[in-house]
């Protein structure tokens, strides 16, 4: 309760500072846009609409459908990045994947960071002087140096000499962002460390990712460890990808996308296979006692 509380008071903080915008002078808009750029205000989805100009047309249904199950369960933790046009109406300009998605599982609400109309020079510096503080977490620096690439139009070599960093560290940061919601949470709380979300991010497979996180949070695993374990997993996969794949048809786009909304919404790995005739089944992958009470609980939901 006190952290939505805290959440409307900060919302409630950032309009009025853009309401009063355009009469300050250029001293005050430093101001504002630094606050802009490190604040979140919880914008309604109706009042966003989508940047004509975006040249970005089409989005895949799966991984539409696949993000829209993860924010019905765990929110939308990225906030999209948006312009004002006036005091009700704001324009996207990153973050429309995520704004789709959002309106599929019906959220009212999004997190945005909202940009006045000509801030691009500003905004840069805030955003390099927000990296720069030292409480920020793992998670944080790596979404603001997405911000600084999408909204500043910066590749990763123009970042890495902006920031004084190597290309492989602004790269290992931004890796992070692809960790599923639940993992980027527990780093953001500290549950893990850069070492085991880096480890994590070192398969591409969201429910080995969600497997081993949870052996790292239940048996308090080493950075190396986790290491050994997400390479053990990758080890398997290789050498199941290198067998012959069977006589059987191709699994219809609609079972696999009910397959992958399956996997992500219960965190583990999901078989499911369907004959010409129509009959199939699906397997549920658990790693525990403790792992299946956790999948029973979500199927009951």
């Amino acid at each position: 309760m006190a952290k939505r509380n805290q959440k409307k008071a900060i919302g409630k903080g950032i309009r009025a500072l853009l309401n009063n915008i355009d009469s300050e002078p250029v001293e005050k808009k430093e101001t504002v846009v630094k606050t802009l750029s490190q604040n979140v205000a919880m914008l309604p989805i109706s009042a966003i609409e989508v940047n004509p100009d975006q040249p970005r047309k089409e989005f895949a249904e799966a991984a539409l459908e696949e993000l829209s199950s993860s924010i019905k369960i765990h929110g939308l933790i990225q906030p999209v990045t948006v312009r004002r046009l006036n005091s009700k109406k704001y324009q996207l300009i990153s973050g429309e994947r995520r704004w789709r998605a959002s309106q599929r599982a019906g959220i009212k609400e999004v997190p945005a960071y909202i940009r006045l109309a000509n801030d691009q020079e500003m905004l840069e510096m805030a955003l390099v002087e927000n990296i720069q503080r030292e409480e920020l977490n793992a998670f944080e620096i790596a979404f603001n140096y997405q911000r600084l690439m999408e909204e500043c139009d910066l590749t990763h070599e123009t970042l890495s000499e902006r920031m004084g960093k190597k290309r492989s560290t602004i790269t290992n940061y931004l890796r992070l962002l692809k960790l599923p919601p639940e993992i980027q949470d527990g780093l953001k709380n500290k549950k893990i460390s850069m070492g085991h979300a880096r480890a994590l991010a070192g398969s591409d497979d969201i429910a080995v990712q969600l497997m081993v996180y949870k052996d790292v949070l239940g048996q308090e695993l080493s950075v190396r460890k986790t290491e050994a374990l997400i390479s053990q997993y990758s080890k398997h996969a290789k050498k199941a990808s290198t067998k012959p794949a069977p006589a059987a048809s191709a699994l219809p786009d609609a079972y696999v996308d009910v397959r992958e909304n399956l996997r992500s919404y219960l965190g583990t790995k999901v078989g499911l296979k369907r004959n010409d005739s129509g009959r199939g089944q699906i397997v549920i992958n658990f790693t525990s006692d403790d792992d299946l009470n956790r999948i029973l609980e979500l199927i009951e939901e």
